[in-house]
Protein backbone atom coordinates (compact mmCIF):
# COMPACT_ATOMS: atom_id res chain seq x y z
CA UNK A 1 0.00 0.00 0.00
CA UNK A 2 1.51 3.40 -0.98
CA UNK A 3 2.74 5.59 1.86
CA UNK A 4 0.29 8.41 1.03
CA UNK A 5 -2.63 5.96 1.09
CA UNK A 6 -1.51 4.63 4.48
CA UNK A 7 -1.28 8.17 5.87
CA UNK A 8 -4.72 9.11 4.56
CA UNK A 9 -6.22 5.89 5.96
CA UNK A 10 -4.72 6.59 9.39
CA UNK A 11 -5.93 10.20 9.36
CA UNK A 12 -9.42 9.06 8.40
CA UNK A 13 -9.39 6.46 11.18
CA UNK A 14 -8.32 9.02 13.80
CA UNK A 15 -10.97 11.43 12.56
CA UNK A 16 -13.60 8.71 12.89
CA UNK A 17 -12.34 7.88 16.40
CA UNK A 18 -12.81 11.52 17.43
CA UNK A 19 -16.29 11.55 15.87
CA UNK A 20 -17.14 8.36 17.79
CA UNK A 21 -15.95 9.96 21.03
CA UNK A 22 -18.15 12.98 20.30
CA UNK A 23 -21.16 10.70 19.75
CA UNK A 24 -20.47 8.96 23.07
CA UNK A 25 -20.08 12.30 24.84
CA UNK A 26 -23.49 13.31 23.49
CA UNK A 27 -24.97 10.11 24.90
CA UNK A 28 -24.28 11.36 28.43
CA UNK A 29 -26.52 14.36 27.79
CA UNK A 30 -29.32 12.30 26.24
CA UNK A 31 -29.11 9.65 28.96
CA UNK A 32 -29.40 12.38 31.59
CA UNK A 33 -32.59 13.64 29.91
CA UNK A 34 -34.04 10.11 30.04
CA UNK A 35 -32.98 9.39 33.61
CA UNK A 36 -35.89 8.08 35.67
CA UNK A 37 -38.25 7.73 32.69
CA UNK A 38 -37.86 3.96 32.30
CA UNK A 39 -35.58 1.31 33.79
CA UNK A 40 -31.99 1.72 32.50
CA UNK A 41 -31.80 -1.90 31.27
CA UNK A 42 -35.03 -1.30 29.31
CA UNK A 43 -33.55 1.89 27.89
CA UNK A 44 -30.43 0.03 26.78
CA UNK A 45 -32.61 -2.62 25.13
CA UNK A 46 -34.46 0.13 23.24
CA UNK A 47 -31.07 1.49 22.08
CA UNK A 48 -30.13 -1.88 20.63
CA UNK A 49 -33.56 -2.53 19.10
CA UNK A 50 -33.64 0.91 17.47
CA UNK A 51 -30.15 0.41 16.05
CA UNK A 52 -31.05 -3.04 14.69
CA UNK A 53 -34.22 -1.74 13.00
CA UNK A 54 -32.35 1.20 11.43
CA UNK A 55 -29.51 -1.01 10.14
CA UNK A 56 -31.65 -3.95 8.96
CA UNK A 57 -32.39 -2.62 5.43
CA UNK A 58 -28.66 -2.09 4.74
CA UNK A 59 -27.79 -5.63 5.79
CA UNK A 60 -30.77 -7.55 4.42
CA UNK A 61 -30.76 -5.87 0.99
CA UNK A 62 -27.07 -6.51 0.26
CA UNK A 63 -26.39 -10.23 -0.40
CA UNK A 64 -22.76 -10.32 0.79
CA UNK A 65 -23.71 -8.82 4.17
CA UNK A 66 -26.82 -10.96 4.51
CA UNK A 67 -24.95 -14.17 3.72
CA UNK A 68 -22.28 -13.38 6.33
CA UNK A 69 -24.75 -13.24 9.25
CA UNK A 70 -24.67 -16.97 9.98
CA UNK A 71 -20.86 -17.00 10.08
CA UNK A 72 -20.32 -13.93 12.27
CA UNK A 73 -23.26 -14.32 14.67
CA UNK A 74 -21.43 -16.61 17.17
CA UNK A 75 -18.48 -14.20 17.32
CA UNK A 76 -20.77 -11.20 17.64
CA UNK A 77 -22.61 -12.77 20.57
CA UNK A 78 -19.29 -12.92 22.43
CA UNK A 79 -18.38 -9.34 21.51
CA UNK A 80 -21.81 -8.04 22.51
CA UNK A 81 -21.59 -9.88 25.83
CA UNK A 82 -18.66 -7.67 26.88
CA UNK A 83 -20.62 -4.57 25.84
CA UNK A 84 -23.71 -5.71 27.74
CA UNK A 85 -21.74 -6.61 30.88
CA UNK A 86 -20.38 -3.06 30.92
CA UNK A 87 -23.90 -1.62 30.98
CA UNK A 88 -25.06 -4.08 33.63
CA UNK A 89 -22.09 -3.27 35.88
CA UNK A 90 -22.77 0.43 35.41
CA UNK A 91 -26.44 0.03 36.38
CA UNK A 92 -25.53 -2.10 39.41
CA UNK A 93 -22.82 0.31 40.54
CA UNK A 94 -25.12 3.34 40.41
CA UNK A 95 -27.27 1.75 43.11
CA UNK A 96 -24.55 2.52 45.67
CA UNK A 97 -22.19 5.03 44.06
CA UNK A 98 -22.36 8.33 42.18
CA UNK A 99 -22.15 9.24 38.49
CA UNK A 100 -19.10 11.35 39.38
CA UNK A 101 -17.26 8.31 40.73
CA UNK A 102 -18.10 6.18 37.71
CA UNK A 103 -17.01 8.89 35.28
CA UNK A 104 -13.70 9.18 37.12
CA UNK A 105 -13.17 5.42 37.03
CA UNK A 106 -14.01 5.31 33.32
CA UNK A 107 -10.81 7.24 32.63
CA UNK A 108 -8.93 4.04 33.60
CA UNK A 109 -10.26 2.22 30.51
CA UNK A 110 -7.33 3.26 28.24
CA UNK A 111 -4.77 1.92 30.72
CA UNK A 112 -6.76 -1.30 31.31
CA UNK A 113 -6.95 -1.76 27.54
CA UNK A 114 -3.17 -1.34 27.26
CA UNK A 115 -2.64 -3.98 29.97
CA UNK A 116 -4.95 -6.43 28.18
CA UNK A 117 -3.18 -5.72 24.88
CA UNK A 118 0.08 -6.69 26.60
CA UNK A 119 -1.49 -9.92 27.87
CA UNK A 120 -3.17 -10.95 24.60
CA UNK A 121 -1.07 -9.31 21.87
CA UNK A 122 2.27 -8.82 23.69
CA UNK A 123 2.14 -5.08 23.02
CA UNK A 124 4.69 -3.51 25.35
CA UNK A 125 3.81 -0.60 27.64
CA UNK A 126 6.71 1.86 27.55
CA UNK A 127 7.57 4.44 30.18
CA UNK A 128 6.40 7.13 27.75
CA UNK A 129 3.01 5.44 27.50
CA UNK A 130 2.69 5.17 31.28
CA UNK A 131 3.40 8.90 31.54
CA UNK A 132 0.76 9.60 28.91
CA UNK A 133 -1.83 7.49 30.76
CA UNK A 134 -1.05 9.32 33.99
CA UNK A 135 -1.35 12.73 32.30
CA UNK A 136 -4.58 11.73 30.56
CA UNK A 137 -6.16 10.41 33.74
CA UNK A 138 -5.21 13.56 35.66
CA UNK A 139 -6.51 15.79 32.85
CA UNK A 140 -9.82 13.95 32.52
CA UNK A 141 -10.41 13.91 36.28
CA UNK A 142 -9.50 17.62 36.41
CA UNK A 143 -12.35 18.28 33.97
CA UNK A 144 -14.75 15.94 35.79
CA UNK A 145 -14.10 17.60 39.15
CA UNK A 146 -13.96 21.08 37.60
CA UNK A 147 -10.44 21.80 38.80
CA UNK A 148 -11.31 21.39 42.49
CA UNK A 149 -8.24 19.69 43.97
CA UNK A 150 -9.94 19.06 47.31
CA UNK A 151 -12.81 17.21 45.65
CA UNK A 152 -10.39 15.04 43.68
CA UNK A 153 -8.50 14.00 46.83
CA UNK A 154 -11.78 13.48 48.70
CA UNK A 155 -12.85 10.80 46.18
CA UNK A 156 -13.68 7.62 48.10
CA UNK A 157 -14.55 4.23 46.63
CA UNK A 158 -17.23 1.74 47.72
CA UNK A 159 -18.70 -1.58 46.60
CA UNK A 160 -20.54 0.11 43.75
CA UNK A 161 -17.25 1.38 42.40
CA UNK A 162 -15.89 -2.17 42.36
CA UNK A 163 -18.82 -3.23 40.18
CA UNK A 164 -18.10 -0.38 37.78
CA UNK A 165 -14.39 -1.25 37.74
CA UNK A 166 -15.44 -4.72 36.56
CA UNK A 167 -17.47 -2.94 33.88
CA UNK A 168 -14.38 -0.99 32.80
CA UNK A 169 -12.51 -4.27 32.32
CA UNK A 170 -15.46 -5.53 30.28
CA UNK A 171 -15.41 -2.41 28.07
CA UNK A 172 -11.70 -2.93 27.48
CA UNK A 173 -12.48 -6.59 26.74
CA UNK A 174 -15.06 -5.42 24.17
CA UNK A 175 -12.29 -3.72 22.22
CA UNK A 176 -9.90 -6.68 22.62
CA UNK A 177 -12.61 -9.13 21.47
CA UNK A 178 -13.25 -7.11 18.32
CA UNK A 179 -9.56 -7.07 17.47
CA UNK A 180 -9.17 -10.80 18.22
CA UNK A 181 -12.31 -12.26 16.62
CA UNK A 182 -12.52 -10.20 13.44
CA UNK A 183 -10.95 -12.19 10.59
CA UNK A 184 -11.88 -10.12 7.57
CA UNK A 185 -15.57 -10.97 7.45
CA UNK A 186 -18.23 -8.44 6.47
CA UNK A 187 -17.82 -5.62 9.00
CA UNK A 188 -21.42 -4.35 8.62
CA UNK A 189 -22.72 -7.89 9.23
CA UNK A 190 -20.59 -8.22 12.36
CA UNK A 191 -21.83 -4.88 13.69
CA UNK A 192 -25.42 -5.87 12.91
CA UNK A 193 -25.04 -9.17 14.76
CA UNK A 194 -23.30 -7.41 17.67
CA UNK A 195 -26.35 -5.16 18.02
CA UNK A 196 -28.65 -8.18 17.85
CA UNK A 197 -26.52 -9.84 20.52
CA UNK A 198 -26.83 -6.79 22.75
CA UNK A 199 -30.63 -6.87 22.36
CA UNK A 200 -30.68 -10.59 23.21
CA UNK A 201 -28.54 -10.18 26.35
CA UNK A 202 -30.60 -7.21 27.58
CA UNK A 203 -33.88 -9.06 26.94
CA UNK A 204 -32.62 -11.99 29.01
CA UNK A 205 -31.68 -9.63 31.83
CA UNK A 206 -35.13 -7.97 31.80
CA UNK A 207 -36.76 -11.40 31.96
CA UNK A 208 -34.44 -12.51 34.77
CA UNK A 209 -35.14 -9.45 36.94
CA UNK A 210 -38.84 -9.42 36.05
CA UNK A 211 -38.74 -5.87 34.73
CA UNK A 212 -41.32 -4.86 32.06
CA UNK A 213 -40.25 -2.65 29.15
CA UNK A 214 -42.71 0.12 30.17
CA UNK A 215 -42.63 1.77 26.76
CA UNK A 216 -45.86 3.59 27.68
CA UNK A 217 -43.89 5.79 30.09
CA UNK A 218 -41.85 7.30 27.27
CA UNK A 219 -42.98 10.86 26.51
CA UNK A 220 -43.10 12.34 23.01
CA UNK A 221 -40.19 14.64 23.86
CA UNK A 222 -38.10 11.60 24.87
CA UNK A 223 -38.09 9.97 21.45
CA UNK A 224 -35.47 12.39 20.09
CA UNK A 225 -33.03 11.28 22.79
CA UNK A 226 -33.89 7.60 22.31
CA UNK A 227 -33.26 7.98 18.56
CA UNK A 228 -29.95 9.72 19.25
CA UNK A 229 -28.88 6.93 21.60
CA UNK A 230 -29.97 4.25 19.12
CA UNK A 231 -28.49 5.77 15.97
CA UNK A 232 -25.48 7.84 16.98
CA UNK A 233 -24.39 6.49 20.37
CA UNK A 234 -25.08 2.85 19.51
CA UNK A 235 -25.25 2.10 15.76
CA UNK A 236 -22.78 4.64 14.35
CA UNK A 237 -20.46 4.40 17.35
CA UNK A 238 -20.32 0.60 17.12
CA UNK A 239 -19.70 0.76 13.37
CA UNK A 240 -16.88 3.24 13.84
CA UNK A 241 -15.37 1.43 16.84
CA UNK A 242 -15.20 -1.92 15.07
CA UNK A 243 -13.67 -0.33 11.96
CA UNK A 244 -11.03 1.82 13.67
CA UNK A 245 -10.14 -0.83 16.27
CA UNK A 246 -9.18 -3.22 13.48
CA UNK A 247 -7.20 -0.47 11.70
CA UNK A 248 -5.56 1.33 14.64
CA UNK A 249 -5.68 -1.22 17.45
CA UNK A 250 -7.46 -1.07 20.83
CA UNK A 251 -4.76 0.99 22.58
CA UNK A 252 -4.99 3.97 20.22
CA UNK A 253 -8.77 3.91 19.97
CA UNK A 254 -9.36 3.75 23.72
CA UNK A 255 -6.94 6.64 24.27
CA UNK A 256 -9.68 8.96 23.02
CA UNK A 257 -11.65 8.16 26.20
CA UNK A 258 -9.54 10.85 27.90
CA UNK A 259 -11.25 13.47 25.74
CA UNK A 260 -14.81 12.41 26.69
CA UNK A 261 -15.27 14.73 29.72
CA UNK A 262 -13.94 17.71 27.76
CA UNK A 263 -16.27 16.95 24.83
CA UNK A 264 -19.23 16.69 27.22
CA UNK A 265 -18.35 20.18 28.47
CA UNK A 266 -18.06 21.42 24.88
CA UNK A 267 -21.48 20.02 23.95
CA UNK A 268 -23.05 21.57 27.04
CA UNK A 269 -21.57 24.91 25.99
CA UNK A 270 -22.76 24.63 22.35
CA UNK A 271 -26.21 23.13 22.99
CA UNK A 272 -27.16 24.60 26.35
CA UNK A 273 -25.00 27.69 26.65
CA UNK A 274 -23.30 26.43 29.82
CA UNK A 275 -20.01 28.25 30.26
CA UNK A 276 -16.71 26.42 30.58
CA UNK A 277 -15.02 27.85 33.66
CA UNK A 278 -11.35 28.77 33.37
CA UNK A 279 -10.20 26.34 36.13
CA UNK A 280 -11.20 23.50 33.77
CA UNK A 281 -8.92 24.64 30.93
CA UNK A 282 -5.75 22.92 32.23
CA UNK A 283 -7.60 19.61 32.42
CA UNK A 284 -8.84 19.95 28.84
CA UNK A 285 -5.33 20.76 27.62
CA UNK A 286 -3.82 17.79 29.50
CA UNK A 287 -6.50 15.43 28.13
CA UNK A 288 -5.84 16.48 24.53
CA UNK A 289 -2.05 16.30 24.95
CA UNK A 290 -2.22 12.82 26.50
CA UNK A 291 -4.57 11.51 23.80
CA UNK A 292 -2.42 12.56 20.88
CA UNK A 293 0.85 11.77 22.65
CA UNK A 294 -0.41 8.21 23.10
CA UNK A 295 -1.04 8.01 19.36
CA UNK A 296 2.56 9.06 18.73
CA UNK A 297 4.29 6.79 21.24
CA UNK A 298 2.10 3.83 20.24
CA UNK A 299 3.12 4.35 16.60
CA UNK A 300 6.78 4.62 17.53
CA UNK A 301 6.47 1.46 19.60
CA UNK A 302 5.03 -0.42 16.65
CA UNK A 303 7.76 0.83 14.30
CA UNK A 304 10.51 -0.22 16.71
CA UNK A 305 9.17 -3.79 17.16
Amino acid sequence: MPVLEVVMTNLTSHGLAILMTLFIAGSFLSAAELSGVIHPVALTLLRFIGAVIAFSPVILMIPKHRSAIKKVLPKSLIISLFYSVFFLCMFKSLETTTALNTTALYTLVPFITAVLCFVFFRETISGYMLNAYAIGTVGAMWVIFKGDINTIFALSLNNGDLYFLMGCFSMAGFSIAMKTLYKGESMPAMVFCTLIGGAIWMTLVLIFIGQPLEIEKVRETDYFHILYLALFATLFSTLIMQKVTVQLGPTKVMAYVFMTPALVMLLQFVLKGQSINSPIYPGIILSVIATFYLQKVSTNKVKST
